[in-house]
């Protein structure tokens, strides 16, 4: 939705968008705190015992490098001062982040196979 919004911000209404824009950064910057706690929760709760079990290894330790990634790139997009740096950057994580839940079904997926 950030992605539309901010494509439209400087047609029509411009002002409007920009608003829009904030604010669906705001609760994505909200939801990425809640989701780092979640993913704080999966170690010793999921990812533990499937290491242990043997199951999903491949995909799961794709799940970590993505998440990882995004990690990074929002720090980087954060606190990055140059300009080509924040931009290729904000590439990256938003690339990662569409392919995100495409690759968690994926792991849902294999791991309900392997059961």
């Amino acid at each position: 939705m950030w992605l539309v919004a901010d494509a439209l911000k400087d047609g029509d209404g411009g002002e409007a968008w920009q608003a829009v824009a904030a604010n669906l950064l705001m609760i994505h910057g909200g939801a990425a705190m809640v989701t780092l706690v979640l993913l704080g929760a999966l170690y010793p709760l999921h990812m533990r015992l499937g290491w242990r079990a043997n199951r999903n290894r491949v995909s799961g330790c794709l799940m970590v490098t993505i998440n990882g990634l995004l990690i990074l790139t929002a720090f980087g997009l954060y606190y990055s001062g140059a300009d080509v740096l924040r931009a290729w950057t904000g590439y990256v994580h938003i690339a990662v982040g569409l392919a995100l839940p495409i690759l968690v079904g994926i792991h849902v997926l294999l791991g309900r196979r392997s059961r």
